[in-house]
Formats: structure tokens, C-alpha cells, sequence
């Protein structure tokens, strides 16, 4: 397997490590040999791992190229989050206490390199540590008040190493980047009640209420406790045993907090984590589909360095979108020259990285709903009356919001766009929940997105197979909890 390393700088790699290629941030990023490189680990030492800047995304798209980033998107994110803090100090409580008990002081620094620290006292809590944030550089803080507890921990870049250091962690360096495997802990446990997150305060909620009341329905029918539950029940998500979120989901809201905490519970899940951070970002998506050979509109990330090419590779008009742009909002058709830097500006203000793509008219766009690697709705959106687009968040009429839509029997489908669909999903998760998004054009599939947390609105999704869609993703969830029970009952019986 291929090693890279990837940093701001890369002369400040100090090190000399057979096998290791040390490369710069833009270039891992612009440079389309990296993209095409196979069975490759990206190890990311950028100096800023900050949401949708160039670290952040160099992590990202690594996962779209089928490369293995040491930190993953994952880890970066549950490094930012105090919830994630918290329960890895409760959880390893007993070890901090045990290895900090002759800190003489009411703040301490554990510095974790390539997943060692020099001293005796310290090596099984930094080990620990680094098995729940798998990054090359680690820094935790710790406090002290009545116990010590654990602050923060985040990820760090050669240039937080102090000069004086670096002759001291080379033998930590070689050994890790000559490991063969970088395995996280995979937490197994299984309850029997299910919690459904949602909120029907925001704009735009993936279920109205009479589709959250069939949920509800549907899971007792299927055996289920089930309970509503908010963003302020964070704390009670490990008495569940499996979580649907019915709620919108982003990377940088309480959605992913509770995906990934019930992840780490054990719990079944719909939406897996994984597939929000990859799904929530159009940038990963389109990388992904530009790996496979799949059909889609011309697309292109579009930077700082590139934006002067976007006519010359798309043409006008030309659509631009957000990475975490979700119903429409964050999407917006330029048709001139001026709009479109004009637009481009304002939008490599909030991210690094933007997504262009070649306007493609159709009267509708197909949704497929894909659960478990098999299509189980098929609907087609039409255009909001006078419009671009499926909604039209700025029209003065409420009705007029959104477009009509058919719902079509999966068997009726042309077969390539059911194809499509699956070959898509494919690509990002082999399990879980995705609304496919593809337009038409003289009988060819040209996909647009791979949506988590598809919509499910009474009246329309379910138009077809009314109560059963509803039955369909109870039962999967059930199903993923017995699985767990089987396979752990089945462990216990051959360790017997």
C-alpha cells in the first residue's frame, strides 16, 4: 500500500522514512495523479483541521478516492465535539485517575505521537486514547477539581512539536509508518427500545408529522417501544436500542452528535454518521462519482486557484452549490459571467471548496429511495411552478414552494435508473438509508446527488406502498439489532 503523507509544508517533515511520500496539501488536493493513485493511506498532517477548510477536505477527499486518511472525517469531527469528550473521559475514568494520580499540579498536557508517549506512567492511557482518535499527533488536556477529568484533545501538526522533540520521536515515526494496520474499536451492544429524533420547527423536516405517526405505528406493529425525542435528550440515547433520525441532518449540528453517540452505544441506526459527514458534503459526492463510471452532469470543485476556469470547463449557465447545501438552499444558477464570480466569491467565503456543475433542464427529477442495497420508493419531483428547481424557497405563494410529484411502482421504473441508483449507493455505504437523485435525458440516468436522510412525507413517498414503506424501515432496524445479538451470542459460543 501506498504511503502519503500530506502537510502545509512539506519541508518541515523531518524525518526519514523509507516507503513515504511526502507531498503538499494542494497538491494531494488539485493534482489528478493523487486521484487516480489505488490502495493508497493518506496520512494528514495539515496544520488546520477546521470544518471545510484544506485539512478538513484533504481527509474528505481521500475517503471519496477509496484512500485510507489517518485522521478520518470521523475522527476529525468527534475531536471538535464536547459530547464526544465527555464520554471518552467517563468512559476511560478509572485509567485518567489511576495515571494522573502523581500529577502535582490542576492542569496537565499528554502529548500522543504517532500513538506513543515516552513516559511509562503515561503509555496505556495515550494508547487508549489513541484507539478512540486515531491521528498521527495527538494533544489532550486534562483538569483537575476533586478528579481529573478530560478537557479537550485535538489533533495537532508537526509545527505544535517542539524543536527539541523531534530527535526524541523518530523511532515513534518509523514504527508507525511502517504499520500494516491502523483498526478502530468497533463497540457492540444491543437494547430493545427505539428513539425517532425529530423536531417539527424546522423549515424543512424530512417527514411531516402524519409520516412520523406512521413511524410511530409501524414500529409497535413491529414490536418497538418507540419514543419522540429532541436534541435535549442527548443524554438518554444509550437506554434505546436503535435511533431513526427524522430530522435534518448536517455535519455541524446536533444530528450527527446523535448518530455518532448512538454509534458508538451500539445502537442500530438510520442515519449511520458515515453517511451523513460524506453525504452532507456535495464536494465528497462529487469526487466519489467521479471515481466510478457512472453518468452525471460536468462537475467541478472549484477553489481559489481554479475559479477562472469554470466557464471554459461548464459552460453558462452554470449551478453552483454549497458542500452542505441541502433542499435546494445553498443552490444557486448563474447565467453570466459576472453573476458567476460574483457568486463564487461569496460562497469560497464560507468554504474552501465549492461544487460547480453544467445546468441540465429536465420537467422532473427521479428520487430513488434506497434502503439496504434495494430501491423501496421511486418518486418523480417536478419543478416549482415558474422555476429551476424542486423547491422554491422565494416564491410568494406557499403552495407554490414546492413542484407536483408521482410516485411510481420500483417495478416500473426504467431499469438503468433503478441501476444507477444502487451502483451509487454503493459507493458510500453498504448499509443504511439513501435518497438517489437523477435526471432523465433521452432515456440515459445522469445522477445529481446521493442524499442521506431521504424525505418521507405521508401522502407522497408512500404513495405506492402506503403503510408497508414505513413497516419496511422498522423491520430493517429490528433486523440490525438481531443481527448484533446473533453474532455476539455466536462469539460467546465459540469462545466457549
Amino acid at each position: 500500500m501506498q504511503k502519503i503523507v500530506v502537510l502545509n509544508a512539506p519541508q518541515s517533515w523531518k524525518f526519514d522514512i523509507a516507503g513515504v511520500e511526502v507531498i503538499a496539501t494542494n497538491e494531494y488536493l488539485s493534482n489528478a495523479q493523487f486521484a487516480g493513485l489505488k490502495n493508497a493511506r493518506v496520512f494528514n498532517l495539515s496544520r488546520d483541521y477546521s470544518y471545510q477548510s484544506q485539512g478538513y477536505y484533504v481527509s474528505l477527499i481521500a475517503e471519496a478516492r477509496g484512500h485510507k486518511p489517518l485522521p478520518d472525517v470521523k475522527t476529525l469531527l468527534d475531536l471538535k465535539a464536547p459530547s464526544m469528550v465527555k464520554v471518552v473521559s467517563d468512559n476511560l475514568d478509572e485509567l485518567i485517575q489511576r495515571s494522573l494520580k502523581h500529577v502535582i499540579a490542576s492542569d496537565f498536557v499528554l502529548n500522543i505521537y504517532f500513538g506513543q508517549n515516552g513516559n511509562l506512567q503515561f503509555v496505556k492511557l495515550s494508547s487508549e486514547l489513541y484507539k478512540l482518535f486515531q491521528a498521527p499527533l495527538l494533544r489532550a488536556k486534562f483538569s483537575y477539581n476533586k478528579k481529573w477529568t478530560l478537557q479537550s484533545i485535538k489533533a495537532i501538526s508537526l509545527n505544535d512539536i517542539p524543536e527539541e522533540q523531534l530527535d526524541g520521536i523518530r523511532n515513534y515515526a518509523g514504527d508507525y509508518f511502517t504499520k500494516k494496520r491502523y483498526d478502530r474499536p468497533r463497540p457492540d451492544k444491543s437494547v430493545y427500545d427505539i428513539a425517532i429524533l425529530y423536531s417539527s420547527e424546522v423549515e424543512a423536516p424530512p417527514s411531516n408529522k402524519q409520516a412520523i405517526n406512521k413511524f410511530i405505528e409501524a414500529g409497535e406493529k413491529s414490536g418497538f417501544n418507540v419514543e419522540i425525542i429532541t436534541q435535549e435528550d442527548f443524554h438518554r440515547l444509550p437506554s434505546f436500542d436503535a435511533l431513526l433520525i427524522r430530522d435534518n441532518t448536517k455535519v455541524n449540528n446536533h444530528t450527527y452528535k446523535f448518530a455518532r453517540r448512538a454509534q458508538s452505544e451500539g445502537l442500530a441506526i438510520i442515519d449511520y454518521p458515515d453517511t451523513i459527514l460524506k453525504c452532507s458534503n456535495k464536494v465528497y459526492i462529487a469526487e466519489l462519482l467521479q471515481m466510478t463510471n457512472l453518468t452525471t452532469p460536468k462537475t467541478m470543485i472549484i477553489h481559489q486557484a481554479n475559479k477562472s476556469e469554470v466557464i471554459n470547463n461548464l459552460g453558462l449557465p452554470v449551478v453552483l452549490k454549497s458542500p452542505d447545501s441541502t433542499f435546494s438552499l445553498g443552490v444557486k444558477k448563474v447565467e453570466t459571467a459576472e453573476e458567476l464570480n460574483i457568486q463564487i466569491k461569496r460562497m469560497l467565503e464560507q468554504s474552501d471548496m465549492i461544487l460547480g456543475q453544467q445546468y441540465m433542464f429536465t420537467e422532473f427529477d427521479w428520487r430513488i429511495g434506497i434502503l439496504d442495497n434495494k430501491a423501496i420508493f421511486a418518486c418523480k419531483y417536478y419543478m416549482a411552478k415558474g422555476h429551476w428547481q424542486i423547491y422554491n424557497w422565494l416564491a410568494r405563494s406557499k403552495k407554490d414552494i414546492t413542484g407536483q410529484f408521482e410516485c411510481v411502482p420500483v417495478e416500473n421504473v426504467p431499469p438503468a435508473i433503478i441501476k444507477s441508483a444502487l451502483k451509487a449507493v454503493a459507493m458510500v455505504y453498504n448499509y443504511g438509508f439513501f435518497g438517489v437523485d437523477i435526471k432523465e435525458v433521452n432515456g440515459k440516468p445522469y445522477i445529481i446527488e446521493i442524499n442521506d436522510n431521504p424525505n418521507i412525507d405521508a401522502g407522497v413517498e408512500d404513495q405506492v406502498t402506503k403503510d408497508e414503506l414505513y413497516m419496511t424501515i422498522m423491520l430493517s432496524l429490528k433486523n440490525r439489532i438481531e443481527e448484533k445479538i446473533f453474532n455476539g451470542n455466536r462469539k460467546i459460543l465459540q469462545a466457549v
